[in-house]
């Protein structure tokens, strides 16, 4: 189970929010890195991924940095009680794999899964034993998610989230892809499957 909440803001406000999160010495600063995220649907109609029934995401991610290149294989699923409370609870399992073009070719043209969409983001981790802290570079916008990794998530979240400066009531529920389409209804710019920083997008206001 995943415990989390998010917050989204104008790119404007990247160092504001990277010199805050350094000011705390408790949490660990990992090194930006850049990440591609290509989200497949079931090659079986009936058996979709996106389904309300099922409402899940198959992501294939690849994460690279200075010093490593890390491919993984991640399923993450709304659950019936997901926003039920002021903290996001989610279904996520992982794997993690080698060979990231091979893998890829095996889920295009032996599973036959469709790719839906895929999105470009430099990731700043901050953490210690009890949270994760992420500031996201979209081309967007920023996304600032706080995640508990220990026994009291309620509590490490409000902790944090008081840190911060931010309010539970104020945090975004859905996803980037939910994000996304939203500023660009509202922003009258054409939406893309494939969200690049060489493409014209809107902006988080």
């Amino acid at each position: 189970m995943e415990y989390e909440v998010r917050y989204y803001f104008n790119s404007n406000y990247l160092d504001e929010i990277l010199n805050k999160l350094k000011s705390f010495k408790e949490l660990k600063n990992k090194e930006r890195t850049y990440e591609k995220t290509s989200q497949y649907d079931h090659s079986d109609i009936n058996r979709s991924f996106y389904d309300k029934k099922i409402d899940g995401r198959f992501r294939v991610r690849i994460s690279k940095n200075s010093h490593e290149t890390i491919s993984k294989l991640s399923w993450k699923r709304r659950l019936n009680d997901t926003i039920s409370g002021s903290i996001n609870k989610e279904e996520e399992k992982e794997v993690y794999f080698d060979n990231y073009d091979n893998f890829i070719y095996i889920v295009e043209n032996v599973m036959h899964f469709k790719l839906v969409e895929s999105y470009e983001r430099y990731r700043n981790i901050f953490e210690n034993d009890d949270v994760e802290i992420a500031l996201d570079e979209y081309p967007f916008g920023l996304a600032l998610e706080i995640e508990s990794k220990g026994d009291n998530p309620d509590e490490t979240i409000k902790k944090w989230v008081l840190n911060l400066g931010l309010k539970l009531n104020d945090a975004y529920r859905l996803s980037w892809d939910d994000k996304y389409k939203e500023l660009c209804e509202k922003q009258n710019i054409e939406q893309y499957n494939i969200v690049a920083f060489d493409k014209k997008m809107p902006e988080v206001e």
